[in-house]
């Protein structure tokens, strides 16, 4: 009873500080206040989130949190999700944090790896999103909570608009123990389309002077989509999608899941395989889903967030994705994590290195890339219980004879592009665990979950592998040109293509030479806009420089 107390007479002190600043506005503070409102509402040593998804960023409060004085808020624990912004990173650099658990880096990967190397920065571990989430509603409760929103009434209610993602998760875990939750808005409105988050989860709403920053990160433009990747599509709809009926599924993010997407309209329907195939994915609104979904592929997608000039077009395909009253996408990224995990069949996505025990990073020298949600996707949920012909037969071809299998596959072409090779003998990891304390080198996906490895090369089918030693013979069947597949002579490749364990272009029916563009459904941004009927509304970076000012001349 005495924290319980505590913890009350805590958190009143902190909203009585919060509301000298508010005066009669209730929860709205003014943005001018921002930076005074954290100094507030933060004491030293608490454990604080800025909700930064892969997209949108809670900018303005990330901003002013980075500009509160180190003498009086410092030793911060910060829990969050992504590192996007320089200011998340000038929370260590100015002494206010030091202490850091999280899930991806992305853009601030080098110089994340950089201050861990001085000591600026401890971090405690490099999480998937849904573990990280886990860990805020149990060890890692954050006491003040910096989300994001749309819109918001003068109740606190918050809109989100397609965008939904993190708000909800990350609001509730720390709303109900006791914490500070703090949304940057847009706007404050009389009335909201819809309700996402309720107002008594939240405590104080900053009107934000410009938009929240939002990143079109999952947009792949086809004009960059290279043979190779059309290559390397086409095994994978011959080698994966339709011998194991593929329905239920995620695609990673890159030109060679981009690839297969667009060559699902021409290449895999000319195998006779709509209907039959990619039918129901868990994914962002990616455009190069466009011509899949207008040709009838695709029966339902649900999303972790939305992508920036895909709403109207999300807006109007009802059918395919979920749409609340208001018109608009609702999109939770923790939830689709969970889908992602047991309800899908197939995971494939992309990596920097893979080892001979099939182990794959993203986490490499001078870079701490983290993971995002590619370890919950790609691993077999060992607590699955329903069945599937893919799933089953996936188990029976490892010689499960009690359980199936989760598909996961790594699609990596042999060299990365700067030329570094993407199949190593020792993956940078274990160093990067030594230099920066880990117990466990920040191994993404484990080599054991793994079942399919495809380059440019070939397919090693690892489910039918018995042994380390098969596993490794196969993987090296199919790193192409790298030292690391130069130590296997070629009598032990051709062994295992006898034996179906690897399986090259020919293998599989197909012919390099007719690998190439002229499979993609589109092959540029404008066919992506044409095949949308209008409504895909490309953002800026992605149109040609003139196009592009007289866009932004015709929005100011």
């Amino acid at each position: 009873m005495l924290d319980t107390v505590r913890c009350g007479a805590d958190r009143a002190s902190r909203l009585a500080r919060a509301a000298a600043l508010s005066g009669t506005s209730g929860k709205i503070c003014p943005a001018n206040l921002a930076t005074r409102l954290l100094e507030a509402i933060i004491q030293p040593g608490d454990r604080v989130t800025i909700e930064g998804d892969n997209q949108k960023q809670a900018d303005f409060l990330a901003s002013a949190l980075a500009k509160v004085d180190p003498a009086r808020v410092h030793d911060l624990h910060m829990v969050q999700s992504v590192l996007a912004l320089p200011d998340h990173l000038a929370v260590f650099e100015r002494g206010i944090a030091n202490r850091l658990d999280f899930a991806f880096a992305g853009p601030q990967s080098r110089k994340l790896a950089e201050l861990v190397a001085n000591g600026t920065v401890k971090i405690g571990a490099i999480h998937t999103y849904l573990e990280l989430y886990a860990r805020m509603l149990v060890d890692l409760t954050p006491k003040v909570a910096l989300v994001v929103a749309d819109k918001a009434d003068r109740a606190g209610n918050l809109y989100t608009g397609p965008n939904t993602e993190d708000t909800p998760t990350i609001a509730e875990a720390t709303a109900f123990r006791g914490g500070i939750v703090v949304a940057q808005v847009n706007e404050i409105v009389d009335r909201l389309p819809r309700v996402d988050v309720p107002g008594d989860w939240i405590d104080v709403v900053v009107p934000s002077p410009t938009p929240y920053l939002i990143d079109p990160l999952f947009t792949r433009d086809p004009a960059k989509i290279r043979d190779e990747n059309v290559l390397m599509a086409m095994m994978a709809i011959a080698a994966v999608y339709e011998p194991y009926q593929v329905e239920r599924l995620n695609h990673g993010i890159g030109y060679a899941t981009a690839a297969i997407e667009l060559i699902l309209p021409t290449y895999a329907a000319k195998r006779g395989l709509k209907g039959k195939i990619a039918g129901h994915f868990v994914l962002n609104p990616h455009p190069t889903l466009i011509p899949a979904i207008e040709a009838g592929f695709v029966d339902s997608v649900y999303c972790f967030g939305s992508e920036l000039g895909m709403e109207r077009y999300v807006s109007n395909r009802a059918d395919i994705f979920p749409i609340g009253a208001d018109g608009n996408l609702r999109s939770n990224r923790a939830l689709a994590q969970v889908a992602g995990q047991y309800a899908c069949d197939l995971f494939i996505g992309g990596t920097l290195q893979i080892d001979a025990q099939g182990n794959s990073s993203t986490a490499t020298k001078g870079r701490i890339t983290g993971f995002g949600g590619a370890p919950n996707m790609g691993a077999d949920p060992r607590g699955r219980r329903h069945d599937s012909p893919t799933w089953l037969r996936a188990g029976q071809e490892a010689g499960e004879s009690l359980r199936g299998r989760k598909l996961v596959v790594q699609m990596v072409q042999t060299h990365q592009p700067n030329g570094a090779p993407s199949f190593v003998e020792r993956l940078d990891a274990f160093d990067l665990a030594a230099s920066a304390g880990f117990a466990l080198p920040p191994v993404m996906i484990h080599g054991d979950d793994v079942t399919h490895v495809i380059t440019e090369r070939g397919v090693a089918n690892l489910l039918r592998c018995r042994s380390p030693q098969e596993r490794e013979a196969a993987l090296r069947a199919v790193a192409g040109d790298t030292e690391f597949g130069r130590r296997q002579p070629s009598e032990t490749s051709d062994s295992l293509r006898r034996r179906g364990i690897v399986m090259f272009p020919s293998d599989l029916g197909i012919d390099v030479s007719t690998a190439t563009r002229d499979w993609l459904a589109a092959q540029s941004i404008d066919d992506l806009v044409s095949a949308s009927g209008g409504l895909y509304v490309p953002p800026a970076k992605f149109l040609p420089a003139t196009v592009a000012h007289v866009e932004h001349r015709r929005q100011q």
